[in-house]
């Protein structure tokens, strides 16, 4: 599966995947930069796949729509507007060939939904789980986000994650912030590089971020460590919202 990232506004990545002269994008906030690399590369829009509501990750839905030959798959929330599918929990679709699960994962909204191939092991999972860090609870409970993560880390290690910020470098400061640990440290390090060289940081693989990321409670600072798991994570979301 070929795939790539289009970026958008300050810290976006609207991700493509590219099959022949195809593309399928996933949370296409921005239909501006979706257009000019349709008409740069001679490109045709087959599918859109939204992770949720906001704008950020909704916005060109309805220009897109005109051009696009598919269909735009999302949540079941009536305020997205342009949905021609919408999906629930174990809900398949195929794109560009490809096959996907639908896997509900609300926290950072309640109509939050992340899409899975299990064929591919690739993972898009919006602003649910982050490279080194999860979404913000902006309509979710502390539980809620804490579950959707663990279905996520539950998923095949060499799975490929795809989320939809660049959030790494600040989210592994704070995870170093939090504990002393050589994978964290040797991360930061390597991203540096990494982003002065032009890179990204992003896709990263659901074994790495058992290694960097604090969230999912394979690493816990020693002052949380006699909390229980969820409380170790509401605990850790609350020092991130103040970091």
């Amino acid at each position: 599966m070929k795939i790539f990232h289009i970026p958008a506004f300050t810290d976006n990545y609207i991700w493509a995947i590219q099959k022949d002269n195809h593309i399928t994008v996933i949370d296409p906030g921005d239909s501006g930069v979706v257009i000019e690399v349709l008409k740069n590369n001679n490109l045709t829009l087959m599918d859109i796949l939204i992770t949720h509501h906001h704008y950020d990750h909704t916005g060109g839905i309805t220009t897109l729509r005109e051009m696009m030959e598919g269909k735009v798959y999302g949540p079941d929330n009536k305020s997205i507007e342009g949905i021609d599918v919408t999906l629930k929990e174990t809900d398949l679709l195929t794109t560009l060939g490809y096959d996907f699960r639908c896997i509900e994962t609300p926290g950072h909204t309640l109509d939050h939904i992340s899409y899975y191939s299990e064929l591919q092991n690739v993972l898009f999972c919006g602003d649910t789980l982050f490279s080194a860090g999860c979404g913000r609870l902006f309509e979710g409970t502390y539980s809620q986000m804490y579950k959707s993560l663990s279905k996520l880390s539950g998923l095949p290690d060499e799975t490929s994650v795809y989320c939809t910020h660049e959030y790494t470098l600040s989210n592994l400061k704070f995870a170093q912030d939090q504990i002393e640990d050589i994978d964290i440290r040797n991360e930061i390090e390597d991203l540096i590089k990494k982003i002065e060289d032009g890179g990204i940081s992003l896709p990263s693989t659901i074994l790495k971020e058992k290694k960097i990321n604090l969230f999912l409670g394979y690493k816990v600072p020693n002052d949380l460590q006699s909390l229980c798991p969820e409380d170790q994570f509401r605990e850790l979301r609350i020092r991130k919202d103040s970091f």
